[in-house]
């Protein structure tokens, strides 16, 4: 047997094992074809018969990938989608050189990918309560505390933890604002707009954070 035999026969089971076996690729044009989908009818009139179609698959191999019919096909949409923002982040903003580059890139990116992506456009326009229940109270909390950890470790190249993780807050409301009520003559999507918020605004706030406070005195 030749030196590298197995390691090629290693390669190929990663490679089935990521995409090209029969379930993964199904679920994965599944997903695809829900997004299509939703983007042109939302969630209300996107069925599973026409997900399926969409797909060029069957329902029952519709099923077979997602048991749980419709709800897990959405589900899989949200977490798919998610993952492929983050993924899309993490590489603008491993790039920055400095607190400044890395609010912008991030805000810019994350602008940029939520204000094109068609589906999520078409929900805000027709389904306007799937989102925003989701900016509400608690579920808010939970979005805010999610994208939040993960762009705190970028910042915190320049920050202490506490202080990356409150800057990473203060740019997760910023971006959020913008897209939920966009400032006509602002656009969150060009850089240097962009550059100019968060040079003007965010980091004075954030450099205050590295300031100690003064105990207040005690009156006598």
């Amino acid at each position: 047997m030749h030196a590298d035999a197995a390691p090629t026969r290693a390669s190929e089971r990663v490679v089935r094992h990521l995409g090209t076996d029969d379930r993964t690729s199904t679920r994965v044009r599944v997903v695809d074809a829900a997004l299509r989908c939703l983007a042109r009818q939302g969630t209300q009139r996107t069925t599973v018969d026409e997900i399926a179609r969409e797909a060029g698959v069957s329902r029952a191999t519709l099923y077979r990938a997602f048991p749980g019919g419709k709800e897990a096909v959405l589900a899989a949409v949200v977490e798919t989608e998610a993952a492929r923002f983050f993924s899309a982040l993490a590489v603008v903003m491993g790039e920055a050189e400095d607190l400044e580059d890395v609010l912008v890139a991030g805000m810019v990116e994350a602008a940029e990918r939520l204000s094109s992506h068609a589906t999520l456009r078409y929900v805000l326009d027709h389904e306007p309560g799937l989102v925003l229940s989701r900016l509400a109270f608690d579920p808010f909390d939970e979005v805010l505390g999610a994208a939040a950890a993960f762009s705190a470790p970028f910042f915190g190249r320049w920050l202490e933890p506490d202080q990356a993780l409150r800057a990473a807050e203060w740019a997760v409301r910023v971006v959020v604002s913008y897209l939920s009520c966009p400032r006509e003559g602002f656009d969150l999507t060009d850089p240097d707009e962009a550059r100019r918020l968060v040079s003007t605004f965010v980091i004075p706030g954030i450099l205050a954070l590295r300031m100690p406070t003064r105990p207040m005195r005690r009156e006598e």
